[in-house]
């Protein structure tokens, strides 16, 4: 079966645009239920994560308290922003050194991108959330940034994959043909 990749400006938008809006959605589930959950039920006494983040009235950022939607929406923008600018052209680039596009299967092709693309994406967006969710109330060291965003890294990278390859990939392109037939 071949594979239809984004040919247009346009088509490469849509295709960064479902991306990316399944992504972070995904991505803000797993940071507060499944890393964060437990810590944020001890530090409100709530039974729930919902119940915690309900009570607390949002997540922490920038040393402040902001709604989840807000939290989704400032990620999307990011994450688009660095799709568009530094994700796709530089994962491209990477597996089109690995593989040649005309003479190998589009499956293994299709992985070399989602693997490059995870590769760049993942650690980018892994900083600018160290940045963002950085306890700014505290004293600033870029060292404790850094251990942040090395621990975030080693969190998200696994799962990145995993749902990049399984999950998002998969219903995107799906969608994808759908929308271009």
């Amino acid at each position: 079966m071949e594979m239809k990749f984004p040919q247009t400006k346009f088509q490469q938008v849509v295709f960064a645009l479902l991306t990316v809006f399944l992504t972070v959605h995904c991505f803000v589930y797993y940071s507060l239920f499944v890393v964060n959950g437990e810590f944020l039920m001890a530090a409100t006494g709530a039974s729930t994560v919902l119940a915690a983040l309900k009570s607390q009235g949002g997540v922490m950022m920038w040393g402040q308290i902001v709604p989840v939607w807000q939290v989704i929406v400032l990620e999307f923008i990011l994450a688009m922003v660095l799709e568009m600018t530094l994700g796709h052209p530089v994962s491209l680039k990477i597996a089109t050194r690995m593989f040649d596009p005309r003479s190998t299967s589009p499956v293994l092709f299709e992985l070399a991108v989602i693997a490059a693309t995870v590769a760049v994406m993942c650690p980018a967006m892994s900083l600018l959330a160290a940045f963002l969710y950085y306890p700014h109330h505290a004293d600033f060291s870029l060292l404790e940034v850094l251990v942040f965003w090395t621990r975030l890294l080693c969190v998200n990278f696994p799962f990145a994959l995993f749902m990049q390859v399984f999950l998002i990939q998969p219903v995107v392109r799906r969608l994808f043909r759908c929308l271009f037939r």
